[in-house]
């Protein structure tokens, strides 16, 4: 489809110190639009300035959920290019999320299509220092205003943009972690495995208490015996024992991460042996005590890898290896952001060079 372009008349100042940007404050001068009408498909894609959304007091999404979103990133080689990381598996993904909730599947071509032409408007706004990216946050919400529980006749699918920092004010620096073992955020057979709004509103408020705890995150259990690891709100989990990874099984109620996927690929490329299985928290717990548990990291677009110092449940907190980052996280993080930006040689076909 023929992407229409309508460029802003007034552009924004964009950041100057890119060591404050944070992650999602600011964004950028323009936006991908383009609708799903029942019986037409996807049509009119096109690149308008940023700006507000008119929505209708009883447009579906705000009383249904249907909501689904992606998150990836562009990035800035050091001789200035630029790259996408495994964007057509972002799609890929936000068409899987939209089948389970009822949504169309996505036009995955003219997304992707849209991204690029988006990007090339606003490659000013991807930033230039080590660690920094463009964000990128593909969006689908229901239209239609009518009251009654059943799938939309009109979606609206929009990408957005902005430039972000690190994800973690800590950077690298082991987080803490508290283990949730009274709400539970998703059980097999619901929509755990999409990346659904409802998915996030489900852990916001155990987000909150446990960061009046003085924790950055929280590790979601099973949703049926509340023994089983599960992931982090905003990553996949990972627990090595010396050379071996081990991560809990894809169940359906854990989202497919395309970090989590890629760490997998590498880590057996760099040697490591890597198990995906059911993990039970007190054995967690055990092999930390022994000493057996060496690391613990979450994995996601935002962070790439975040090492876990501690632990926290039930009113215990238990210390990962020596507390601090591990060979094994150091090593995934440096060669996974090295093939990301464009230092290390890109084996697994998923770099998309922009120019």
């Amino acid at each position: 489809m023929d992407i229409k372009v309508t460029l802003a008349n007034q552009l924004k100042t964009k950041p100057q110190d890119e060591s404050k940007l944070g992650f999602g404050n600011f964004f950028t001068d323009h936006m991908f639009l383009m609708d799903y009408v029942d019986g037409q498909g996807w049509i009119d894609p096109r690149i308008v300035p940023y700006g507000d959304f008119h929505l209708d007091p009883a447009a579906m999404v705000l009383h249904y959920g249907q909501a689904i979103f992606e998150g990836t990133k562009c990035y800035r080689r050091a001789d200035g290019g630029l790259q996408l990381f495994r964007p057509e598996a972002n799609f890929a993904r936000m068409t899987r999320s939209a089948q389970r909730l009822g949504m169309p599947a996505l036009d995955e071509q003219t997304a992707l299509e849209g991204l690029k032409k988006l990007i090339a408007i606003e490659k000013d706004w991807v930033p230039h220092q080590d660690g920094t990216s463009l964000y990128i946050r593909p969006t689908m919400i229901a239209l239609d205003a009518q009251l009654g529980v059943h799938a939309a006749h009109h979606y609206l699918f929009y990408i957005i943009l902005c430039p972000v920092g690190s994800y973690y004010k800590e950077g690298l620096k082991p987080v803490s972690i508290y283990v949730e073992d009274e709400y539970v955020r998703a059980v097999r057979g619901g929509v755990g495995f999409t990346k659904c709004a409802g998915n996030y509103a489900a852990s916001i408020l155990a987000g909150e208490m446990a960061a009046k705890k003085g924790f950055s995150q929280v590790l979601w259990l099973d949703g049926v015996e509340q023994r089983y690891v599960e992931e982090v709100g905003s990553m996949n989990m990972m627990f090595a024992y010396g050379n071996k990874i081990v991560t809990p099984a894809l169940n359906g109620s854990i989202l497919p991460g395309i970090t989590r996927d890629s760490i997998i690929k590498v880590a057996r490329q760099l040697g490591y042996e890597v198990e995906e299985t059911r993990l039970a928290i007190e054995d967690i717990f055990a092999d930390a005590k022994s000493g057996k548990l060496t690391e613990a990291f979450g994995t996601g677009t935002a962070a790439v890898i975040s090492p876990v110092g501690t632990l926290c449940w039930k009113d215990e907190t238990i210390t990962i290896g020596d507390g601090g980052i591990g060979p094994v996280a150091g090593k995934l993080y440096a060669t996974l952001t090295g093939i990301q930006c464009g230092r290390l040689e890109d084996e697994n076909g998923w770099i998309t060079k922009l120019d």
